[in-house]
């Protein structure tokens, strides 16, 4: 009975050694993740406020946390895949699209920058909102044309995930983040009409401004 008990407290025992070192690296690679939204989070407030290179710098800080994550994905892949490394990845994938489009007026692709398609996807669904705060900033300094533009991508990002109707059960999310989408398209559309109808009424108002015409108060003496 004591050998029997012996080997079952040293089964026990390499169990226990085993879930505590997973627990770890469950730990470090949530922090990971953690770390890797943030700062993907980070780079979006910068590119925001034309810092675009420090921007880029932590995209790059990002995408190394990412890489690490992906190899240790390969050794634990019951610990590294689940709803916080889904997340990491579409945070990353909304920073560097949105970068990528705003620097390089470029659409980057899910193997350049080693995400899955899914949260690529639900990343680039994202990017919709930003060039939502990207056009208001525009209008406030009354630049409607870039605004207008802003918009129009907004518009051609909305018609591609539209074009992906029939496999939205194999994204999750991707509904609701359209639905999202949409409504903000619309209140982009409706802030950009306001500002070029007062624009436009401005421009009229300035045409009938007494100050701004020229009155000839002294005609010429007729010759005596």
């Amino acid at each position: 009975m004591g050998a029997i008990l012996s080997s079952i407290e040293a089964v026990i025992q390499a169990v226990k050694c085993e879930l505590m070192q997973k627990n770890q690296i469950r730990e470090e690679t949530h922090e990971s993740m953690r770390k890797a939204t943030s700062l993907s989070k980070q780079a979006i407030l910068l590119i925001h406020q034309k810092r675009f290179d420090e921007a880029q710098e932590m995209v790059a800080c990002a995408k190394e946390k990412i890489v690490n994550l992906q190899e240790q994905s390969k050794h634990y892949p019951e610990i590294i895949f689940g709803g916080m490394l889904s997340a990491a990845f579409q945070e990353y994938s909304e920073a560097i699209i949105f970068l990528v489009l705003v620097r390089e007026k470029r659409f980057i692709t899910p193997d350049e920058i080693n995400v899955p398609s899914v949260d690529y996807v639900l990343g680039l669904a994202d990017v919709i909102g930003e060039f939502r705060r990207l056009a208001l900033d525009y209008l406030r300094e009354g630049e409607v044309e870039k605004g207008e533009k802003c918009l129009q991508l907004m518009d051609q990002i909305f018609i591609q995930l539209l074009a992906l109707d029939e496999a939205y059960m194999l994204v999750p999310g991707l509904r609701h983040k359209s639905d999202i989408a949409r409504r903000i398209i619309e209140s982009t559309r409706g802030d950009i009409t306001v500002e070029v109808r007062r624009k436009s009424l401005e421009d009229q108002l300035k045409r009938f401004d007494p100050a701004k015409r020229i009155v000839n108060r002294n005609p010429k003496k007729s010759k005596q």
